[in-house]
């Protein structure tokens, strides 16, 4: 029951991030998401050490492990919009094959290139 409420809480400040960020981003018309801006004032929050990561942990852990049920509402509303799609899907799945792999290729040499780069300070 204390971990329950550990993740309800944590879930909480996190949301609160989310929050203060649409908050901004409505009130001063920005275009990037609020959802964007919550997430640089999180960052920004635990960098200057203002929260500790233990305040968000066990949610933030909760949200990931749990991560592909909240695809499932996206599928669905795309299948509302079958018509858009309809007559496009080769080149719908070209597109995301390409962006996939573009993606895990400059995530893969970024990680690998942050890697030799920390080996060679400790050397």
């Amino acid at each position: 029951m204390l971990n329950l409420g550990k993740i309800i809480l944590h879930t909480i400040v996190l949301i609160g991030f989310y929050q203060v960020g649409l908050l901004i981003q409505t009130t001063f018309q920005l275009f990037v998401p609020g959802s964007v801006i919550g997430m640089i004032l999180l960052f920004i929050f635990l960098s200057l050490k203002v929260i500790k990561v233990t305040w968000i942990e066990n949610g933030a852990r909760f949200i990931v492990d749990n991560l592909a049920l909240f695809f499932i509402p996206v599928t669905v509303g795309i299948l509302e919009y079958y018509d858009v799609f309809a007559g496009k899907g080769a080149l719908l799945i070209l597109i995301a094959l390409v962006s996939t792999m573009l993606v895990m290729g400059i995530s893969g040499a970024t990680s690998q290139w942050l890697v030799r780069r920390r080996a060679e300070e400790h050397d």
